[in-house]
């Protein structure tokens, strides 16, 4: 019987140990005294700054309306000839791509190509290697002719995939590809013939699951917030779609996710999916936050009905109160309005290894506020394969002191060499994202 304490108390001290290095990791990768948190965390681009940490609560979240909903759109204006991306200290920008045709979605192909969906241009494009001038060595039109192209993916995964996939925003199609090709061998082949179409949010990621055997499309809503009970537009829309690689639909994996079409992607710690996902409009400057999340299967996130947990949209007042405690939380709370775009998890060697396993999104920026928030690269701490809740502002300065914007970023990958590569359709550039000593 002592023998059996012994080891039941030495296994207790493990765990107690390992909780404690969880805590460590989570405070090294949140600096504390660089933490805002409550309501003064909602980003104001006025006093954003690379490096600082965020936390947004449900608790936090104003009453709707407690601010008239603005209409303040962004006036794009050519990048000044001394504005360049702020980064934290340790880091630094270089301007890798330019003069593109609306870069989108990025994804990167086994042998490191960066294949770009230039969504306006209907086309697909490949950039190939670094030079001596820090640019690509090798730029090639993959594929032309597509609808709204954005999200791309390879299929199977591992170094020689058969497939990419392309999300149009009508339908998902594929090209036979095999490793390093620069152009497309042949027409594509159309794997699903119809997504939901029109109206709002275009945008149709594509990712696959670990083991190869789903394949999840993000279909964005029509609408800010109509009721799919009364409208048919709707149907199918505001959910994450579940299919098998052939295009077999399998069931709605996920629903009441008003926009993950901008960002989809896979926890390669955990398998788990996860979004990026644009919340409504018109109930003030800080409702409803836009969030990220791992997504639960079969999970509910409210739309239209409810936002962030069981606070019911005034607009539906009194609708479907058997849904309110099916609500969940995300996990990690944005400012309301970001357009919270492509994510991805950071896999690279190159940046310190606090960085490993934490996740990067795309912030393309607010128009339904009356001082703008986005407009920046944001980092979202992993611990154990899960968010802590906090995120930081990370690569910031692509709006203007008078309010006016040079860059919307859209979408951010891992490089074969560690570095971040984030597309940009305000300044039509990518730009290359390094340690200062690489």
């Amino acid at each position: 019987m002592r023998t059996k304490t012994i080891k039941m108390t030495f296994g207790t001290g493990l765990i107690v140990f390992a909780a404690a290095l969880l805590v460590h990791a989570a405070q090294q990768k949140v600096d504390k005294n660089k933490l805002i948190a409550g309501p003064a965390a909602f980003v104001d681009f006025r006093s954003m700054k690379s490096g600082t940490f965020r936390k947004i609560t449900a608790a936090d979240l104003p009453r709707p309306f407690a601010t008239d909903s603005a209409r303040n759109n962004p006036t794009l204006v050519p990048r000044p000839a001394n504005a360049m991306p702020q980064v934290p200290a340790g880091f630094k920008v270089d301007l890798y791509a330019t003069d593109l045709n609306g870069p989108r979605q990025i994804r990167l192909a086994p042998n490191g190509d960066a294949f770009v969906a230039e969504s306006r241009a209907g086309q697909i494009r490949v950039l190939r290697g670094r030079g001596a001038d820090g640019k690509p060595e090798q730029i090639s039109v993959f594929a032309t002719g597509l609808k709204q192209p954005y999200g791309i993916n390879f299929y199977p995964a591992g170094a020689n995939p058969q497939w990419v996939y392309i999300g149009n925003t009508n339908s998902i199609v594929r090209f036979a590809y095999k490793n390093g090709d620069l152009k497309a061998s042949g027409a594509p082949e159309t794997v699903v013939k119809e997504l939901p179409e029109g109206g709002g949010h275009w945008t149709r990621d594509v990712v696959f699951s670990k083991d190869g055997r789903a394949m999840f499309v993000a279909v964005g809503s029509s609408s800010n917030v109509d009721d799919p009970d009364q409208k048919p537009a709707e149907f199918h829309r505001a959910n994450i779609l579940q299919f098998t690689p052939d295009g077999k639909f399998v069931k709605v994996y996920a629903s009441g996710i008003r926009n993950p079409g901008g960002g989809l992607a896979i926890n390669p710690q955990t398998g788990e999916l996860w979004c990026s996902v644009n919340e409504r409009d018109a109930l003030g400057d800080n409702l409803a936050p836009d969030y990220i999340t791992h997504v639960r299967e079969g999970g509910f996130y409210g739309w239209p009905w409810y936002y962030i947990g069981g606070n019911q949209d005034p607009r539906h007042e009194g609708k479907h109160p058997e849904l309110r405690t099916q609500v969940i939380v995300p996990d990690v709370l944005l400012s309301a309005h970001n357009a919270s775009l492509g994510i991805t998890f950071y896999d690279g060697r190159m940046f310190p290894a606090e960085y490993r396993g934490d996740l990067f999104a795309a912030e393309h920026g607010s128009w339904n506020r009356s001082n703008r928030t986005g407009y920046e690269l944001i980092r979202v701490p992993i611990v154990d394969g899960h968010a802590t809740g906090e995120f930081q502002d990370f690569m910031t300065g692509f709006v203007l002191p008078d309010g006016n914007v040079w860059g919307r970023p859209v979408a951010v990958a891992v490089a074969p060499d560690g570095a971040l590569l984030v597309t940009d359709d305000g300044s039509q550039s990518i730009w290359r994202v390094s340690v200062a000593a690489q």
